[in-house]
């Protein structure tokens, strides 16, 4: 785990003034996040993935060389950048996924994917591309990921650089995608109680959801914020910390810090900026600067029309400027290391 307490600079004294300091009342009318494919770009796309359906070769055995993207190749680096240094977001429109199909639409996804990094593992099975949909488990089971549901969920970073999400399926009513800038949380923190500001470079103990491996404990600590290269990073699953609770050898949490928790999420819901999801978009988030979340929604009757996205978690260490998270999944087909397994509820 890249997370090193002695390396840590000192708290900061003042807020964080960046482009990733973002409000989404300021951005709710400005239409400069959202970025639509061109036609020669959808059709270079359609043609790769194609061609890599013609190879036969599995979505784990597909590289980047297996997708010929001249263009968007060069542009997917361009994105990175943007999330790395702008806003940390960015909604790419227009992927014709209707008269695509599954197949292609999920070739053409994992063709881009690839092209921004290394495809990380989303859980202990090894799963690189996550289908995110409900499948009628129990959303009060700890053990039950919460993107398998249609119950809302709460702000939250992931285990990668990148988090890629594709929307096939919209719901029927509701399931809105909201992010928000976790460095404007925590200029919001710094400013209205200071106070809690230390609490945040203190471990909290995240559950493990019973996905742990055998002789390894069921939660493991962690800061909510550190450092990188300078740069303010942050990792929070409200839920998770709470859901580690239930383990006796927790320690119980304090006032000041079920008050924190608190803090956080009211002051995310308030800064918030909310999508409108719609079938062929694209989300790119940067993880260690956007908390996402979801709201609860009503689904359709018909199978076929059931929401349905699709994710990727993307390592793009060769162009970001920091190391990213600080809880990092890895690049394999066997599944996630013990430090990883902290599993995304998206």
């Amino acid at each position: 785990m890249p997370f090193n307490q002695d390396t840590q600079t000192a708290l900061p004294v003042s807020p964080i003034r960046s482009p990733q300091a973002w409000r989404g009342f300021e951005l709710a009318g400005d239409a400069s996040w959202i970025r639509v494919f061109s036609e020669s770009e959808i059709n270079e796309l359609e043609s790769a993935a194609r061609q890599a359906l013609l190879s036969g070769k599995t979505t784990d055995d597909l590289s980047r060389q297996d997708f010929a993207l001249p263009t968007l190749g060069n542009t997917c680096r361009e994105w990175l950048q943007e999330l790395d240094r702008g806003r940390g977001f960015i909604l790419l429109r227009g992927l014709p996924v209707e008269s695509w199909g599954r197949d292609i639409s999920e070739l053409a996804y994992l063709g881009l994917g690839l092209q921004m990094g290394g495809l990380a593992s989303q859980n202990a099975a090894g799963d690189l591309m996550g289908h995110i949909r409900d499948t009628g488990e129990n959303p009060d089971d700890p053990a039950v990921r919460l993107y398998k549901t249609r119950r809302a969920q709460g702000f939250h970073t992931d285990g990668a650089d990148v988090i890629g999400l594709l929307c096939l399926q919209s719901a029927r009513d509701g399931g809105e995608s909201r992010i928000v800038s976790s460095v404007s949380v925590f200029n919001h923190i710094l400013e209205t109680r200071p106070d809690l500001v230390p609490l945040m470079f203190q471990p909290f103990h995240f559950d493990r959801n019973d996905e742990q491996a055998e002789g390894e404990d069921p939660t493991f600590a962690i800061p909510l914020a550190y450092y990188d290269s300078g740069k303010l990073r942050m990792f929070y699953i409200g839920w998770y910390i709470r859901d580690a609770q239930r383990h006796p050898s927790v320690p119980r949490l304090t006032a000041e810090q079920v008050e924190l928790l608190d803090l956080i999420e009211s002051t995310a819901d308030q800064l918030a900026l909310d999508m409108d999801f719609q079938p062929g978009d694209i989300q790119l988030l940067k993880n260690s600067t956007i908390l996402h979340g979801r709201g609860a929604y009503d689904d359709w009757d018909d199978v076929a029309r059931k929401r349905h996205l699709l994710r990727l978690w993307i390592n793009a260490d060769d162009v970001f400027e920091d190391q990213g998270n600080v809880v990092k999944a890895v690049p394999t087909k066997r599944g996630v290391t013990s430090d990883a397994n902290l599993l995304s509820e998206r």
